[in-house]
């Protein structure tokens, strides 16, 4: 598909990154023709110098011929005209990239008054993956399928787990409990495992299970549970602070902001009435022990700067053994990072990136067999766990699992049956109407049929 990008930072670049391994013709239209051409030295991008927003800017970039184009620039109002102008000049699908927190109950009006396919707030889609981890302390990941029944969780085994040892043959008899283990990295190894495969301490397992089962997996397994987390303190008062503390205002988990500029914090007070709003210097050790970092279950470091919020989480896994989620924008470090013990790892980028992906899939395959519901990157983006909506043309309808030939590294790791989630076996048949969750290390699967060898 032909996709133009209108705005070439943070989020631009990462998602122009993802699809262009998806294999698509990209054009990224920005005004700094340093960032156009660091980015097309590195990904195999056309850039266009100018306003993003310009007929002619847009009509030089291809928009006649385009199939989606995506605004992703720092203005929200930009964004939208952005969009309202590829309408009229080329009549392409629409994404727009809308922050503002102003903006967030309207984003239904103003999706559908403006014909937009799609709307995406980073912010809120990283508070929404925040508010989902905390449920289970001991999980670095938490991703949820068949609109919240189903969840694929990433933890890491610690020494004296009763999973270190344990071969997957063995799990169910000895722990009471049916998940499926989808993936397995070891060192630098990413593992497919089937049930000959022992678990080891260290190893960061991805299991999928109902959310119910999975609590129940956790105790089993002597795990700390999710119950544990009753307050939380976020580093940093910026947009997704705001919309992590709005999303927790129903529970009972206390929420306090630290926040260095005043009248940000005059404007969160009386946004987040629920909340306790600190103005104060939220990377200054004594502030931070002065409001009870050493006692409170999670913390939120999500400051703009990411050296900093690296920085916090390992002084807080010094003196605490709260729940840590560290906001990093730039995945230029990735493998370092991941090798530092910061806890769970938000990036809005690359969550952003996840659902427009999920989106252009389910466009490029509207006359498939199967329809992608939704989309993530695991393991480090090397693994991808897709939900597929079935429809009654698939070759994969009314055959039992084991009569279906896979393609190699690849799991039917659940089936949704109407309101009942379905950890499969062999004799599982899959039908029409069906929501299938499929884990692959094959990148880039369109359809529930490209499983098939």
């Amino acid at each position: 598909m032909k996709i133009i990008i209108v705005g070439c930072g943070k989020v631009g670049s990462t998602l122009a990154e993802h699809l262009n391994q998806e294999g698509h013709d990209i054009t990224i239209i920005d005004r700094h023709q340093e960032k156009l051409k660091f980015l097309s030295e590195h990904i195999d991008v056309l850039g266009v110098e100018g306003n993003g927003a310009s007929v002619s800017t847009q009509r030089e970039a291809g928009v006649k011929d385009a199939d989606i184009l995506i605004a992703t620039t720092n203005s929200d109002e930009l964004n939208l005209l952005c969009c309202l102008i590829a309408k009229k000049a080329g009549n392409c699908q629409t994404i727009a990239r809308i922050r503002d927190p102003e903006y967030f109950n309207e984003m239904r009006y103003i999706r559908d008054e403006l014909n937009l396919s799609m709307v995406i707030n980073p912010e809120q889609a990283a508070a929404a993956e925040v508010a989902r981890i905390i449920k289970f302390p001991s999980a670095t990941k938490v991703d949820t399928f068949a609109r919240g029944r189903v969840e694929l969780i990433k933890l890491t085994v610690p020494e004296g787990s009763k999973l270190d040892g344990l071969r997957l043959h063995d799990m169910d008899s000895k722990l009471g409990c049916r998940v499926l283990i989808c993936t397995v990295e070891r060192g630098d190894e990413l593992l497919i495992p089937h049930g000959d495969f022992t678990i080891l301490a260290g190893d960061a397992v991805s299991f999928i299970a109902p959310h119910s089962v999975a609590s129940a997996f956790f105790k089993a397994s002597g795990t700390k549970i999710s119950n544990a987390v009753r307050s939380i303190m976020l580093i940093g008062g910026g947009k997704m602070s705001y919309y992590i503390a709005k999303m927790l205002e129903e529970t009972k988990i206390s929420v306090k902001i630290i926040e260095q500029d005043f009248e940000k914090c005059q404007s969160l007070s009386e946004m987040l009435p629920h909340a306790v709003i600190i103005n104060g210097d939220g990377t200054d050790k004594q502030i931070l022990d002065e409001e009870g970092i050493s006692v409170v279950d999670a913390v939120g470091n999500f400051t703009g700067i990411d050296e900093e919020n690296i920085l916090l989480s390992l002084y807080e896994k010094s003196i605490s053994k709260a729940k840590l989620l560290t906001k990093i924008n730039r995945i230029t470090f990735e493998e370092t990072i991941a090798g530092l013990d910061i806890g769970s790892i938000i990036n809005p980028n690359s969550i952003t990136s996840d659902h427009i992906v999920r989106f252009v899939r389910a466009l490029n395959n509207s006359r498939g067999s199967s329809n992608v519901e939704t989309l993530y990157k695991i393991a480090k983006g090397r693994a991808e766990a897709l939900e597929f909506r079935v429809r009654d043309d698939s070759k994969v309808v009314g055959r039992s699992l084991r009569e279906l030939n896979l393609k190699p590294d690849i799991i039917i790791a659940c089936i949704v049956k109407g309101n009942k989630a379905i950890i499969p076996d062999g004799t599982s048949v899959i039908e029409k109407g069906d929501f299938v969750v499929i884990v692959s290390g094959r990148l880039g699967l369109n359809d529930l049929e490209d499983i098939l060898a």
